[in-house]
């Protein structure tokens, strides 16, 4: 149908909803009267009309906002805007995409997906819900998103499910979201990641790909987000090409991949994790360096250790991985290699004597927080060996020397990265207190 004409009714200079962004996108000359720009976004809603090349949905047209997700620290609400053909440079309209092209699925890699979402993390760019990158997609988080995905446009968080299949947790892999789309109130913490793979075997972390303030990172993140955790959904892209990923970001898991994953020959990201799971347990003195998922002598002597010291021996403890050895590293059950000075901090058992603490939340191990679970996490580290860096203390503010000391204690684990960053999560702090 014929779209309507608003001659006395211009968009607002100052509003950040999705219609008066459009507007002014595609007419920069417009004049600044927000009260006309409202009247003219209700009737247009009303009539379902297209604006500048964009349908705009009832609530898109009213003027509803997406909003930044709950960091570890809140911060102000970022709308975001909805969808939009792919533009040149930032900012610069490069012609409108054909709507039936829209929904076409482009075939992708897991691989391919990670990589293109690193070359954003590497590039810092900045969050804009207004501004496109030089790749053409929105900087916002939902266009990262679609970056990631190689979609032929800009989806927003209300669209991107379309292009997806819903899955569960456990069958999360490199490259599919978590997606939450707050629909009666878009501006109340709608936001989308992309799952990069768990930090352990816990699966209560994973690394996260995301496009919010100030700029693009990669993070450990609590499942499935520091806020509104219940709420975010699981989705796979319905272009992936099937199969897994390989390597540092293939997702950890809890089930025995089968005897063929380990031994002379094997190479996949099974072979890392069984290895990462012997250090824990006080395999670290047979990997001169690593591990890694080529299958070596050193995972073989380091498997057999953790199998002699159940008690295991002949074809029992012949250094190969079996269902009973896997479930036992995975599950933190049985004895910890002796004499190989566990990074867990346990002696003889794999389980702690006593019941550890109740984590008390990310928020408290953050900048300017003062709390007595920060005083009783200074301390422990001490009881550890992780003192050095307390030149006084350790006391309930949180501060560097307290950051430093849990990343060396995170270290310790073999973690690296965003999951040895000097925040305790609640992994750090059980095995801590164990």
């Amino acid at each position: 149908m014929e779209a309507p004409v608003f001659e006395n009714y211009d968009p607002a200079g100052d509003c950040h909803c999705a219609g008066c962004v459009q507007w002014r996108r595609t007419d920069p000359s417009r004049a600044r009267t927000k009260l006309g720009a409202r009247h003219a976004l209700v009737a247009a809603a009303a009539a379902g009309t297209v604006i500048g090349g964009v349908q705009l949905t009832p609530a898109a047209a009213a003027g509803h906002h997406e909003a930044r997700p709950g960091d570890p620290v809140p911060g102000d609400a970022t709308p975001q805007g909805g969808t939009s053909p792919l533009h040149g440079a930032p900012g610069q309209a490069a012609g409108s995409v054909d709507l039936a092209q829209q929904s076409a699925l482009r075939t992708t890699t897991r691989a391919a997906i990670i990589n293109r979402a690193k070359t954003w993390v590497s590039a810092k760019v900045p969050y804009n819900m207004d501004k496109y990158w030089s790749d053409g997609y929105r900087q916002d988080c939902s266009g990262f998103v679609s970056m990631a995905w190689d979609l032929p446009g800009n989806e927003w968080t209300g669209s991107l499910a379309q292009y997806g299949t819903r899955i569960t947790k456990a069958q999360l892999q490199p490259g599919d979201i978590l997606l939450f789309h707050n629909p009666s109130d878009p501006e109340k913490g709608s936001h989308v990641t992309i799952f990069g793979g768990w930090t352990d075997y816990t699966r209560s972390y994973y690394i996260a790909y995301e496009q919010t303030r100030p700029g693009t990172r990669k993070q450990a993140t609590p499942y499935a987000y520091w806020t509104n955790s219940s709420r975010y959904l699981a989705y796979r892209y319905k272009g992936v090409k099937a199969g897994t990923t390989s390597g540092a970001d293939a997702a950890a898991t809890t089930k025995f991949p089968g005897a063929g994953a380990f031994g002379p020959g094997a190479n996949n990201a099974y072979v890392t994790q069984l290895g990462r799971l012997l250090v824990e347990r006080g395999g670290k003195r047979f990997y001169s360096q690593g591990p890694g998922p080529r299958w070596g002598d050193a995972d073989r002597r380091a498997t057999q250790a953790f199998q002699r010291a159940q008690g295991w021996s002949g074809a029992d403890a012949d250094g190969i991985p079996g269902p009973t050895t896997w479930s036992y590293l995975v599950g933190g059950k049985g004895k910890d290699i002796p004499g190989g000075g566990s990074s867990a901090g346990s002696k003889g058992s794999g389980t702690s004597k006593g019941q550890a603490p109740a984590f008390p939340g990310t928020a408290v191990f953050r900048p300017g927080s003062s709390s007595g679970a920060v005083t009783k996490l200074g301390k422990q580290l001490v009881k550890k060996g992780f003192g050095k860096y307390y030149a006084q203390g350790p006391g309930p503010r949180w501060g560097e020397a307290d950051r430093r000391a849990v990343e060396a204690f995170q270290r310790a684990q073999g973690w690296r990265g965003a999951a040895a960053d000097g925040y305790p999560g609640p992994e750090t702090w059980r095995r801590l207190f164990s």
